[in-house]
């Protein structure tokens, strides 16, 4: 299967931020007097909205709680944003899909702020042809981000591919009815990644680029 529109994730798949995003979301909890999730639990739940978030790190909390919560992941977060780079070889890879004619997406649960502020401070904007992020509706796994990417692209669905670090990512995928590759170097391992569909399971980026350029 050759593939016309290539959708990455954000964190943990194009910008290595995972270990940021769990250690913002320990630190938010600890400061408002919370069990403080594993970084096994932080890591799983990055992706998803914020509710889904709360229900498996923090169930029970109310909605007050949440919004300390949430007010004080931002803190921690955007005081040290600036510590996460794209993954080596991103820049290279995304260059070399352009090149090729390859059209490029982004399909995130960032926010739309947060997604914007990265891709003007990566100077990776022009680079994507449509980005769709969890605060513009459903967010992962539900398949709206996927399918509103594929009405503004005009692709169909058999000719995309998600490329994600999550089993969330690949559920968005599945539900679709689009093909997605699975990144181990990101949130969530490979053994964990594996009881989820995927056409490719790859453990680096240059793998990844390997694999997209002999798919297209």
């Amino acid at each position: 299967m050759s593939y016309d529109l290539v959708i990455f994730d954000w964190d943990g798949t194009l910008m290595d931020s995972t270990r940021l995003i769990a250690r913002s979301l320990q630190s938010a909890c600890r400061d408002v007097g919370i069990a403080v999730p594993t970084e096994q639990d932080a890591l799983f739940v990055i992706g998803l909205n914020i509710d889904d978030t709360f229900r498996h790190v923090a169930p029970g909390l109310d909605a007050e709680g949440r919004r300390e919560v949430a007010e004080r992941y931002r803190f921690h977060f955007l005081a040290n944003e600036h510590e996460a780079p794209l993954y080596e070889g991103v820049r290279e890879m995304l260059a070399d899909l352009r090149g090729r004619g390859r059209r490029l997406a982004v399909a995130t649960g960032k926010a739309r702020r947060g997604l914007d502020r990265v891709l003007e401070s990566t100077g990776l904007a022009p680079w994507f042809e449509a980005t769709r992020c969890a605060d513009e509706g459903f967010a992962k796994p539900h398949a709206g981000m996927l399918l509103m990417l594929l009405e503004i692209t005009g692709v169909d669905p058999a000719r995309a591919v998600m490329v994600g670090d999550t089993t969330h990512d690949l559920e968005l995928a599945t539900n679709a009815g689009v093909d997605a590759v699975a990144v181990s170097y990101g949130a969530h391992h490979d053994q964990l990644l594996a009881t989820r569909p995927a056409k490719a399971r790859v453990s680096t980026v240059a793998e990844l680029h390997r694999w997209l350029t002999s798919h297209g």
